[in-house]
């Protein structure tokens, strides 16, 4: 039952993502969530790291498209130095903002991988499409009420996840 809430890769951050075995294995597509992922959420625009990483995937020749649940000025803040495809108030983990995302870059699903910092919106998401899963640690400890309270039962899931791992039953 809680596997459908295991990501396919767990990293401490974006830039710990191997794009090279991404590639191998047919995703030509990212989707990214901004806060806790690619920046803490109490900054406004990209950060170096962040868009020097965003730079690196599209050299790689990956399509990229922000996928938020912020409110529309603060992704397209957000947005401004990187230009990316991007939707916001994405009510993840509903799957119509993937769907959206997906058909923006020309792609499919399987084509797909979507990378976040929360489990039950960006890797249950993606994982209600068949799009392929990266969870990264979150950036930053300030984080709304809501989404605090989220990680309580987040962290059963990542027991889970991890005991699955070391009986060797995950979706790795």
């Amino acid at each position: 039952m809680v596997e459908k809430f295991f990501p396919d890769e767990i990293v401490d951050k974006v830039q710990d993502i191997d794009l090279g075995k991404l590639w191998n294995k047919g995703i030509k597509g990212l989707l990214l969530d901004i806060d806790n992922t690619l920046v803490p959420s109490y900054m406004k625009e990209a950060d170096n790291s962040a868009i020097k990483w965003i730079k690196e995937a599209k050299n790689r020749g990956f399509k990229l498209c922000i996928v938020s649940n912020a409110a529309k000025r603060r992704v397209e803040k957000f947005n401004e130095r990187i230009k990316l495809n991007a939707i916001y108030r994405a009510l993840k983990p509903m799957s119509g903002s993937f769907r959206r995302a997906v058909a923006l870059m020309g792609l499919k699903p399987g084509e797909t991988a979507t990378i976040g910092d929360q489990v039950f919106t960006d890797i249950y998401g993606g994982k209600r499409l068949g799009i392929y899963t990266i969870l990264v640690k979150p950036l930053h400890k300030k984080e709304s009420l809501f989404v605090r309270l989220k990680r309580y039962p987040e962290r059963y899931i990542l027991k889970k996840y991890y005991e699955a791992i070391k009986k060797g039953k995950s979706n790795r």
